[in-house]
């Protein structure tokens, strides 16, 4: 009987070892050329943020959802309006060239993380446009709203106004 035992270990030791068995068909191999750059990070906790927030001076409360009973965080952002200046551009060369300043002034601003959305109004009126800050104080969205081109060369003024917002919603 260990004879027997032997003999048919020995045989599906050598077949499972066999060539045929080990070679994957090529076809039932998909490869990705997808590279993964960056690690995915694990999703903050509401604590987590909270504190994040706090500790980079940021006002923030919380509310309860009445349906989810979720909390929310509520953030303090500023809104700058953009009104018309007191100084028109006559030189419409001049014009294009503020505007283009203008708005890579704009662009570098949501780049670096300090505005979350720009735009222009679609009526013609004094506010010419907005953009929404995610900076902690007042004075800090004021800096960074009157470093505009626009706004130095007297084309555009800021008037800015504290707003509050949940944290990490979107627009839809």
């Amino acid at each position: 009987m260990k004879n027997i035992i032997w003999i048919v270990g020995a045989i599906l030791f050598l077949t499972s070892c066999n060539e045929k068995y080990r070679k994957i068909d090529k076809d039932d191999v998909t490869v990705s050329s997808e590279r993964l750059d960056t690690i995915i990070p694990e999703p903050r906790t509401q604590t987590e943020i909270r504190e994040d927030l706090l500790t980079k001076g940021y006002q923030i409360f919380d509310v309860i959802d009445e349906k989810t009973k979720d909390t929310v965080i509520m953030q303090q952002y500023f809104i700058a309006f953009l009104k018309t200046g007191p100084k028109k551009t006559q030189n419409e060369e001049e014009s294009k060239r503020l505007l283009k300043l203008h708005l890579e002034h704009l662009k570098k601003m949501y780049d670096l993380g300090y505005a979350d959305i720009s735009g222009p109004f679609g009526d013609i009126n004094d506010i010419t446009g907005i953009t929404i800050y995610n900076v902690p104080t007042l004075k800090m969205a004021d800096s960074l709203a009157n470093a505009d081109p626009m706004v130095k060369a007297g084309s555009l003024v800021i008037e800015i106004h504290p707003w509050w917002a949940p944290k990490g919603y979107a627009l839809r």
